[in-house]
């Protein structure tokens, strides 16, 4: 009988190395790979809020219409374009290079704002 529970104790710690090795290596890989990164304008009041925003390559913007009119978000170099976004639609892009990209509202082209990717 001694026997048997020294196979079994052997057994199991067999089993927890085993499972501490695959934690281990999952909360490596997921310390080596940083958050999405994600930014939000609002649309309200014929206005993009905020005006200028500024974020770091890589980054998701997410435009969310809050007016009750639709609105669009177009970039002034063709970079991205939205359809028509009516309340509550949202319209994202993900900046994969460094500039300045200028936008404005096709509808009520006095709308403008702009996103400085660094």
């Amino acid at each position: 009988m001694k026997k048997r529970v020294g196979s079994f104790a052997g057994l199991a710690l067999l089993i927890a190395i085993a499972f501490l090795t695959v934690v281990s290596s999952s909360i490596q890989a997921s310390a080596e790979r940083p958050p999405a990164a994600t930014a939000d304008v609002k649309i309200d009041n014929f206005a993009f809020t905020p005006q200028t925003l500024t974020v770091a390559v890589g980054t998701t913007v997410t435009w969310t219409n809050r007016d009750d009119i639709p609105h669009t978000v177009v970039s002034t170099d063709g970079a991205f374009k939205s359809k028509v976004r009516d309340t509550d639609e949202t319209f994202s892009f993900k900046f994969e290079k460094a500039g300045t990209y200028s936008y404005f509202c096709s509808v009520h082209p006095k709308m403008t704002g702009q996103v400085v990717v660094h």
